[in-house]
């Protein structure tokens, strides 16, 4: 009834009261007070802290058990600059660079292959993508190593011969075997990445008189890299992780090398918290490195490159000396 006064009042000449005097309606009485502006009212989510304290209880047993674990945690130190382990860190990491170079040069290889319109080409490309893919890269190691037992002598016609034996030693046998698996996988990558590229780029390539190997090198794979980078970078991640595998064909690599160790002083648990150290300092390491080679290529394709962790700290640190304000 107030509102409907209120209306009518207003339709009827009636003038409106001043901001200091109060507002009053037809029959004298005290009109309505002006709503009250909303208040935001935070909402809880119980279920966040539920699981953080979840996670919490789970992280203080794991830190409980490991407390009460029977481990020399004291010698840990020790064996981590152990020169054996050293000489099997610098192992693990000239196999992993060695082979995740082969795999990349019979990825690019294979992948233009695969594109080739000749078919005998593209079969036999289709073939060594199948069969490496589709065997264990641990089969394809103890094969490199056992070769000697179908061939007597390694031979190329009229130019060198030498004992299998002599020549299939355990790098030699670690580099084929993880260098021709990752090919297979560098190969499917690299071919992302070049029917990723715009089909316009490379028909105005070819109205220039470009030939193939100069529409691929200057064209197709510059822009084809945004895409291939970042799997090949967790291909090589994945391959320092793989070279692993190698101690079984008896390569001195870090693994091996810590095997040879806790075979005799009994502290397995030990050796194998020091490796896997080892292996998270490599993995974070070559981390950084992928992150600032994804960085350049991924020049062209955005307005303004995203800031570095470097350069986001010292912004954080600026805006802290001028109490929040950037100069």
């Amino acid at each position: 009834m107030t509102r409907l006064r209120r209306r009518v009042g207003l339709a009827s000449g009636d003038r409106l009261t001043s901001p200091a005097q109060p507002a009053t309606g037809l029959d004298g009485g005290m009109a309505d007070p002006a709503p009250a502006a909303p208040r935001a009212v935070p909402v809880r989510h119980y279920g966040r802290y539920v699981a953080a304290t979840l996670v919490l209880a789970v992280v203080a047993l794991f830190v409980v058990a490991a407390s009460k674990a029977q481990i020399s945690y004291g010698v840990i130190p020790d064996y981590l600059t152990s020169p054996i382990i050293l000489d099997g860190l610098r192992m693990t990491v000239y196999i992993s660079v060695a082979a995740q170079l082969v795999g990349i040069a019979l990825g690019v290889l294979f992948a233009v292959m695969r594109l080739s319109k000749n078919p005998v080409v593209a079969s036999v490309s289709w073939f060594y993508i199948w069969f490496f893919r589709g065997t264990p890269v641990l089969v394809q190691l103890v094969i490199w190593f056992n070769l000697s037992l179908v061939f007597q002598t390694f031979t190329i016609p009229g130019i060198y011969s030498m004992s299998m034996n002599s020549f299939m030693t355990p790098f030699v046998a670690a580099l084929l075997g993880l260098g021709l698996n990752e090919g297979a996988y560098m190969a499917e990558i690299v071919r992302a990445g070049i029917i990723s590229v715009d089909e316009g780029q490379t028909e105005a390539a070819q109205a220039l008189g470009m030939t193939a190997g100069q529409l691929m090198r200057r064209v197709v794979l510059p822009q084809a890299m945004r895409v291939i980078v970042p799997p090949t970078g967790n291909e090589f991640i994945n391959m320092l992780k793989t070279s692993s595998l190698a101690s079984l064909v008896l390569l001195g690599e870090l693994f091996r090398n810590a095997a040879n160790i806790y075979t005799r002083s009994l502290q397995t648990i030990e050796l194998l918290l020091v490796i896997s150290a080892w292996y998270l300092v490599l993995t974070s390491v070559f981390s950084v490195g992928q992150y600032y080679v994804e960085r350049r290529f991924a020049r062209g394709a955005a307005r303004a490159l995203p800031d570095t962790p470097l350069q986001r700290l010292r912004r954080n640190l600026r805006r802290g000396r001028t109490g929040g304000r950037i100069r």
